[in-house]
């Protein structure tokens, strides 16, 4: 007897055929799944066509779109023991390279047909789900600039052409950072949070790789002098991000802890997932192993933590079953 799925399909993601690519899915899993097909329209998301399908008891949940409808559907599943099978066609396919998913279709739908399931972690940021990061300042802005007209014509390039036009707009803000055993203060440009990320995400990149099952979140601080030390400190994140390597630039720290709450002075934007929700302060907890999917495991890197070289550093340890 064959599995059975509900496939959520968002016919308006990336720059392919959705009718090839619905009937290239349905040949690949149909012979050994029963699919109940839903589209998503303007009105009902993919958000609501998972939690219907949850509602329903149904035996697996697949996504298939960009990163808005991937992460959509995952919320529905959170805390459920419904695995969640992943599709992308979206424009930059955070979601699956930060999982370690393939980002084809043909092999995509073979990850799912091994059935092999894995925990994730997920977070919380101001009671918003999050699967992948958190941006605030300069990400934040760029996600906003990068809107749905650019990515159709320029792709992932999208993003490039909305960092290259914020550089111009750069300015730093005062953070402090609270962390279950510190308090950090310092000056940014960026801040992000990660509970897992692809390499492109470069502004979430300071440490060597980001494990999405540790039980742990990423920080990434950027804290630039100029806008050439912003280009210099992108490029470098490129840079170990492509060598899984460390960041090892002055003006780039980085740490790993269970929680953070994050203030600014001014206040900033903040992006959770690629969609912009509000501005600071936030409070992101980790929940650890939240999330069952379909996907092929990585192996674990140990924590690290790096924070000397940022300007106006101001570390405050705190006493032992504080808040």
């Amino acid at each position: 007897m064959n599995r059975s799925a509900c496939l959520i399909f968002n016919p308006v993601a990336g720059q392919g055929n959705p009718e090839t690519d619905l009937a290239e899915i349905r040949a690949l899993l149909e012979p050994e799944m029963d699919l109940d097909i839903y589209l998503t329209t303007e009105e009902v998301g993919a958000d609501q066509l998972a939690q219907e399908a949850v509602e329903r008891g149904v035996e697996a949940i697949i996504a298939s779109g960009g990163d808005g409808t991937l992460s959509a559907a995952a919320v529905a599943v959170i805390g459920t023991d419904i695995p969640l099978g992943v599709i992308s066609r979206g424009t930059a396919n955070a979601f699956a390279t930060a999982l370690g998913i393939p980002d084809t279709i043909d092999s995509a739908c073979q990850t799912i047909l091994q059935g092999v399931t894995h925990n994730v972690d997920i977070a919380y940021c101001n009671d918003l789900p999050m699967i992948l990061l958190t941006g605030i300042g300069f990400e934040a802005e760029t996600v906003e600039r990068a809107d749905r007209e650019s990515k159709k014509r320029f792709g992932i390039l999208a993003y490039v052409l909305a960092g290259v036009q914020e550089l111009r707009e750069l300015e730093s803000f005062d953070v402090e950072i609270e962390t279950p055993d510190k308090i950090i203060k310092t000056t940014a440009a960026a801040v992000t949070v990660a509970n897992a990320a692809p390499p492109t995400s470069v502004l979430a990149q300071g440490p060597a790789g980001i494990v999405y099952d540790d039980g742990l979140l990423d920080l990434t601080i950027v804290a630039p002098n100029s806008k050439a030390g912003a280009i210099a400190a992108t490029y470098h994140l490129f840079q170990t991000a492509s060598s899984k390597s460390a960041a090892e630039r002055d003006d780039i720290g980085y740490l790993r802890a269970t929680q953070f709450k994050i203030t600014t002075d001014p206040p900033q934007k903040v992006v959770i997932d690629g969609e912009v929700v509000g501005t600071t302060p936030v409070e992101i907890k980790c929940l650890p192993a939240a999330l069952k999917v379909f996907v092929p495991t990585v192996p674990e890197e140990e924590p690290v933590e790096k924070l000397d070289g940022l300007p106006n550093l101001v570390v405050e340890l705190k006493e032992p079953g504080g808040d």
